[in-house]
């Protein structure tokens, strides 16, 4: 057995398979998706060892099954593959903004992005010192319109008194999520996909579950007033943001919207 000459092609395919990998680990990292995936790569791994070492008859079984399976892959997988394309979709290097940027050209709109997160903050720290609860989803590169239908449609433009009182508990439309697009609300009382992660801590209810539900299956950013503690959090890309003040949060959020 010998083994194969080693080339600078064959080094750039080990870090593209490499880096697959890992954005899948972390797409499937604390759902019940990860026992799946770990097992699915250790029969990959056996059957390519396999057909290395020219074991016949045990690599056209296990080439069968991974042929077979590529079928089930998709229905088992079909949420984590959506985030998948959605990560690529949504990643600096396909984005041709930051170049226009530099020219100025969205200067404007960045300059109106950060006046809607302002008072969309400004918002929640009023709901947070009353503990109303609320839940704010804000719109990035990709479309919402697979949550907006849930809920009832809107075209407001965004204002920090307006916000407080869709959320007012006496309100109709208080239930729900509330939709941020550009400088307008675009939905209310909206319904979002709860998140299957099993590492949420306990403390957090459903509305951190909605929230980080969101942020899996789409690149927009969340923002939760919890109604027992008035704590304000806020979401992106599957992950809780820390943060030190208002001013802080403000802050992160406009990075994220640039």
């Amino acid at each position: 057995m010998e083994l194969p000459g080693f080339r600078i092609i064959d080094l750039i395919d080990i870090l593209l398979v490499a880096a697959v990998v890992f954005y899948l680990y972390r797409l499937v990292k604390g759902t019940a998706a990860l026992n799946i995936f770990i097992g699915i790569f250790i029969i990959y791994l056996i059957y390519q060892l396999t057909v290395f070492m020219k074991m016949e008859m045990l690599s056209q079984a296990l080439g069968a099954v991974t042929g077979a399976g590529v079928v089930a892959l998709i229905v088992v997988f079909q949420q984590e593959i959506r985030r998948f394309l959605l990560m690529l979709g949504s990643t600096k290097f396909t984005s041709r903004r930051r170049f226009f940027k530099q020219l100025r050209i969205f200067q404007e709109e960045q300059d109106n992005n950060h006046m809607v997160v302002d008072e969309i903050v400004k918002a929640c720290k009023k709901m947070s010192s009353t503990k109303t609860g609320a839940l704010i989803g804000i719109k990035r590169d990709g479309s919402l319109e697979f949550v907006k239908n849930t809920g009832d449609d809107q075209d407001i433009l965004v204002n920090s008194s307006i916000i407080q009182s869709i959320f007012y508990k006496n309100s109709t439309l208080h239930d729900g999520a509330m939709i941020v697009e550009g400088n307008k609300i675009t939905a209310t009382r909206v319904i979002l996909p709860v998140s299957e992660n099993r590492k949420i801590p306990q403390r957090f209810g459903l509305r951190h579950r909605a929230a980080l539900g969101l942020t899996e299956r789409s690149s927009a950013i969340a923002l939760i007033v919890s109604e027992e503690t008035g704590q304000i959090s806020l979401v992106h890309e599957g992950e809780f943001e820390s943060y030190t003040d208002t001013d802080e949060l403000a802050a992160k959020i406009k990075s994220h919207l640039a």
